[in-house]
């Protein structure tokens, strides 16, 4: 049962170039992506849709928000017990089939967060990203099964 209700509003703009959507190879895929107060994100679609290679598409958003979610809470979590790390990096990799009537969906994200400590237990280190994928929000929120493969890096 939810204790807090929090909302979050996003704005997705696009706009015709030239004759709008009257032919499917014609129209734009570009578009702009804002929040209050915050820098817009350029959008396009993956170029395998006819999208812009330069603009980050739904697809790398979505396995990108699962990256970011499970950094923050692991952070969290090393800071508060005690672990020090000085640095984190994830490179993550989402799949996605696409079925035959042109729908699709995720099947599958790997997070490998790699992870530099100053100090703290390693075992309890690499324990925290159990801890920190249950309390993503955004793990949580997904269909599909989101495997972490954490690595500690020797400083």
């Amino acid at each position: 049962m939810a204790i807090r209700t929090h909302r979050y509003g996003t704005r997705v703009e696009w706009s015709a170039n030239g004759d709008g959507t009257q032919g499917y190879t014609r129209y734009s895929r570009n578009h702009a992506i804002a929040a209050a107060g915050k820098p817009k994100i350029l959008g396009s679609s993956d170029p395998l849709f006819r999208g812009d290679a330069s603009r980050y598409n739904p697809e790398e958003l979505l396995v990108a928000s699962l990256s970011a979610c499970h950094m923050l809470w692991y952070l969290h979590l090393c800071a508060m017990n005690r672990i020090t790390v000085t640095a984190y990096l994830d490179e993550a990799m989402g799949t996605m089939e696409e079925s035959a009537d042109g729908g699709g969906r995720f099947v599958r994200v790997v997070l490998r967060p790699q992870v530099t400590l100053a100090a703290g237990d390693r075992d309890r280190a690499l324990a925290l990203h159990d801890e920190a994928h249950h309390h993503c929000f955004i793990a949580n929120s997904v269909n599909f099964p989101v495997d972490v493969v954490p690595t500690i890096v020797e400083p």
